[in-house]
């Protein structure tokens, strides 16, 4: 699980954890969220395995899956989840720093490669599965900053091509989320978070915005339930998508 320690990843450790897996929980930076998340998860039964590891890193990678190999002995579930996104003024494109567009693509993509890569080999021994977190942005344009949204494009379609690849030993499926709730969208939207979140409750079908647990439970149903399911991106916005 990379970007396990908050948001979606929190959210998905701790349904993986109740379902009865054990967990990986890779994380960056996000330290004691990354323990706090861990102790989570044992409390629901799971033995877990905390692994600090930039996912643009290829070594760090590598070590990451040997860790995780030396730990458990197997691999059935990897959910690509570690993300990062870039600051800009929107319309304004001298504001965005093309350093920053690259440590994007370096996470969000060759991360996402470089993390599936080096699990195959596991992945296939146990005929298991991929969920890649994507974005609704990659699939029609939003306010998202502008890497973040052609990164989550090169995501939908690595989930693709992986699922070609892969198969068919290994499932690789994705979602995408719509607007959801928490400390992403309030980094994004700022002062205007609670107004702009309620207009988007307000047009969605099912008169909400995403949570991380809507996100974990899809993502659930991919990795237990959908064993015929493969090279598909499920979006996850309430009805708004299909709506407007």
């Amino acid at each position: 699980m990379t970007g396990g320690a908050t948001g979606i990843g929190r959210s998905i450790v701790l349904a993986l954890a109740g379902a009865g897996y054990d967990v990986a929980i890779n994380y960056q930076s996000s330290g004691a969220a990354a323990r706090k998340t861990a102790d989570e998860a044992g409390k629901l039964g799971a033995r877990t395995l905390l692994v600090q590891c930039d996912v643009a890193d290829e070594v760090g990678v590598r070590a990451m899956l040997e860790s995780v190999r030396k730990a458990f002995g197997r691999l059935d579930v990897l959910v690509n989840n570690a993300g990062t996104t870039a600051s800009w003024t929107p319309k304004k494109l001298e504001t965005l720093s093309l350093e920053e567009w690259d440590r994007v693509f370096a996470v969000n993509v060759r991360g996402l490669f470089q993390v599936t890569r080096a699990a195959a080999p596991l992945l296939k021994d146990s005929r298991g599965c991929v969920v890649n977190t994507a974005s609704i942005v990659g699939l029609r344009p939003g306010p998202q900053p502008l890497p973040y949204a052609a990164s989550k494009a090169a995501v939908v379609n690595l989930t693709r091509t992986l699922a070609w690849n892969l198969g068919p030993e290994i499932r690789v499926n994705a979602v995408a989320p719509g607007w959801m709730e928490g400390e992403w969208m309030k980094r994004m939207l700022k002062d205007r978070y609670e107004e702009l979140m309620g207009k988007r409750a307000k047009a969605t079908p099912l008169s909400r915005v995403v949570t991380a647990d809507d996100v974990a439970e899809t993502m659930m149903s991919l990795i237990q339930s959908n064993r015929f399911v493969t090279g598909e991106v499920v979006v996850i916005d309430g009805g708004f998508s299909s709506s407007t």
